[in-house]
C-alpha cells in the first residue's frame, strides 16, 4: 500500500543473520539445538559438553531465582525476580471475583551495552527506499 504523501518508505529486512566462521544463523528463530551447534563449532568443544553446560546454566538460574536471589552478569544483563502486588481478578466463565495473592515472577533486564549493541544491529538492517 502506498502512502500518497510519503517521500520515502522504510523496509525492515525480514531475515537478520549472525555470521561467524561462515555459519549462518537466523537469530529470530534460534532454538536451543542451534545455539548448541554454533557454540560447539566456535569453540571446538563436543556438542554433548556444550549441552551439559547450557542445561547446568539454566538449572542454576532457575534454582537461584527460586531461592529469591538475583544473578548479575556484567555486560550481558540481570536475571531478577519482580514482585507482583495482590489484586482482585475476574473469572469470566463463572462471572466471579478471584483474589490473586502477591507473587514473584522471573524477569531479565539487559545491560546497557547489550541494549546498545542490539539497537546498532537493528538500525544497520533498515533500508530506506525513495519512491
Amino acid at each position: 500500500m502506498k502512502n500518497k504523501g510519503a517521500k520515502s518508505s522504510v523496509f525492515f529486512k525480514k531475515k537478520l543473520y549472525l555470521r561467524k566462521n561462515n555459519s549462518k544463523l537466523n537469530y529470530w528463530n534460534v532454538k536451543k539445538s542451534d545455539l548448541i551447534n554454533l557454540i560447539a563449532e566456535q569453540t571446538g568443544v563436543p556438542k554433548v559438553d556444550v549441552l551439559v553446560s547450557i542445561e547446568s546454566f539454566f538449572t542454576n538460574v532457575k534454582d537461584t531465582l527460586a531461592q529469591g536471589e538475583n544473578i548479575y552478569i556484567r555486560g550481558f544483563g540481570s536475571f531478577i525476580t519482580k514482585k507482583r502486588a495482590a489484586k482482585i481478578g475476574r473469572n469470566i466463565k463463572k462471572n466471579t471475583s478471584v483474589f490473586i495473592p502477591e507473587h514473584y515472577i522471573p524477569a531479565f533486564k539487559p545491560a546497557k551495552e547489550f541494549v546498545e549493541e542490539v539497537k546498532k544491529l537493528q538500525t544497520s538492517n533498515i533500508e530506506v527506499v525513495n519512491e
